[in-house]
């Protein structure tokens, strides 16, 4: 039986969850790119509207841009990609402090 979640962690969640999905879109259009939206959408699995969605957050990152063909990488999304990762790592530890604090 699965454990029933806080609601106070709900949204905290769905926006890490979002993040995922960015990331996802983010990976496909790295390994394939130029890709188009129906592709991204075939290879993730999401719907397009939630590819557009990620595609717009990218791109407003300066991550990602249009081309003729399909979304493209830029020249920032390694060094973007190394301060997320760090970042990742610096919520576990927090998150691990704050669990300490449960208990």
């Amino acid at each position: 039986m699965k454990e029933k979640r806080s609601p106070l962690l709900d949204a905290a969640i769905d926006e890490i969850n979002i993040l995922g999905r960015h990331l996802d879109v983010l990976k496909m259009v790295m390994k394939h790119e130029p890709i188009g939206i129906i592709k991204l959408s075939q290879l993730t699995g999401l719907p397009q509207h939630a590819v557009r969605y990620s595609l717009r957050v990218l791109e407003q990152e300066g991550l990602v841009e249009p081309s003729r063909s399909g979304a493209i990488t830029t020249d920032r999304v390694h060094e973007v990609l190394n301060t997320i990762e760090s970042t990742l790592e610096d919520m576990v530890t927090i998150l691990k402090e704050y669990k300490k604090k449960i208990r």
